[in-house]
């Protein structure tokens, strides 16, 4: 039930601002990610470059995540939020400019990725931390969902959009994601409220600042245990999307093809968000992420059974399904319980951890397919999961995992 006093989750203005401001940035954002390998392919023919690349554009969850925390805490998360959209859209406005100078190399593609990731991680740690203070606690389960359903729609659409603007012209995706990203700056306008629950905390040598939000992780096993297994999916998740890509493209197939398949794919993930809502009220967080990396772990040898672009898609699909069930489950755990002053940072700190090896991912991706091919590649990730699923099923914080609010 809705608390006293709060309206209902889309009759509040600022989440329904900040909401459908995402859904634009998050479709052109998806666009260019579908288009950004096979530009790489098509420019270089090199697997390793386009797994530099797209390290290129998670290197900032590691190397940045500890410090932005802290900042988030401390600035005007409203003027993070619109910065970081403006700044993000000229970086991608640079790529369709060189091409029309024909003077497009990929190390200006590595830039453009890594400042991308790095305007991502900014906007990304200042909604998690109001995205509390806007929504109250009882409805955040669910907002948390819409989001994931947001995301998951727009990979939906934009991985089709996106491969089907590359076979017109190499620079519409990167074109059009620059627009989306302008528009969701000006939506971003429209926010009223303050994006902080209190008042700002006094200013701290950085390192200290980065140092609390670690020691909150640490004292708490289930956030721990939590942000270790989601690394772990999270670099085999990472590496499989470039495995894929390869894999379709080797058998043929052409760029609109394989933006189809990235789309089912990320088809899968919208259906999961939109039936998050309801399953996390059934299942119990123990069951979800125990459970969640099993199903995992039993899908993935199901790529080598394949090399059909829309049957590789549908299998992913599945993979997908599951995901935003375990990501409301996490991030609730994490917004209700991290007191909001210290949310930048305890979030930071979560990143930096799980999402730090996505680089690592993206760049073995690269070799181990130069070196081991799809299927060598493929049956290295099944391991990996393998062992996330037994970590997962052997934890004590994961077994005792205490219920969430019911909304």
């Amino acid at each position: 039930m809705t608390e006293p006093g709060a309206p209902p989750l889309w009759r509040n203005r600022d989440f329904v601002t900040l909401w459908s401001g995402q859904v634009v940035s998050a479709l052109g954002a998806r666009i260019s990610a579908t288009a950004m390998p096979l530009l790489v392919l098509a420019t270089t023919g090199s697997a390793a470059d386009a797994g530099l690349v797209a390290a290129a554009g998670t290197l900032p969850f590691l190397v940045a995540q500890l410090p932005a925390g802290p900042l988030v805490d401390r600035w005007d998360r409203r003027r993070i939020l619109r910065a970081s959209e403006a700044l993000a859209g000229l970086a991608l406005l640079s790529v369709p400019i060189a091409q029309w100078l024909d003077a497009l190399t990929v190390a200006q593609l590595v830039v453009v990725a890594f400042v991308q990731g790095m305007c991502a991680v900014f906007f990304g740690l200042a909604e998690t931390a109001a995205l509390p203070v806007i929504v109250p606690a009882a409805q955040l389960p669910t907002a948390l969902a819409q989001n994931e359903a947001r995301g998951r729609g727009a990979a939906l659409a934009g991985g089709p959009i996106g491969g089907l603007l590359f076979g017109l012209d190499r620079t519409l995706p990167f074109l059009v994601d620059a627009i989306s990203y302008a528009a969701a700056s000006v939506a971003l306008l429209s926010l009223r409220k303050e994006l902080r629950s209190g008042p700002v905390a006094p200013a701290e040598p950085l390192w200290r600042a980065t140092a609390a939000g670690l020691r909150w992780i640490w004292r708490h096993p289930l956030i721990r245990a939590a942000i270790l297994l989601i690394a772990a999916s999270n670099l085999v998740f990472q590496a499989l999307v470039l495995v894929l890509v390869v894999l379709a493209q080797r058998r043929g197939a052409t760029a609109g093809e394989i933006g189809t398949m990235l789309g089912v794919y990320s088809g899968g993930g919208l259906l999961g968000a939109l039936a998050a809502t309801r399953l996390h009220r059934h299942l119990s967080p123990k069951m979800v992420i125990i459970g969640v990396n099993w199903i995992w772990t039993a899908l993935l040898p199901l790529f080598l059974l394949t090399t059909n672009a829309l049957q590789i898609g549908a299998i992913g699909a599945a993979t997908a399904f599951v995901g935003p069930l375990w990501n409301v489950v996490i991030v609730s755990y994490s917004a209700l319980l991290v007191p909001n002053e210290l949310l930048g940072r305890v979030t930071s700190a979560a990143m930096t951890v799980s999402w730090g090896v996505m680089p690592i991912g993206s760049l073995g991706a690269g070799l181990l397919l130069a070196g081991a091919g799809p299927t060598g590649t493929i049956l290295t990730l099944t391991g990996v999961m393998l062992a996330t699923a037994v970590a997962a099923t052997i934890s004590p914080a994961v077994r005792r995992a205490p219920p969430l609010p019911r909304g």
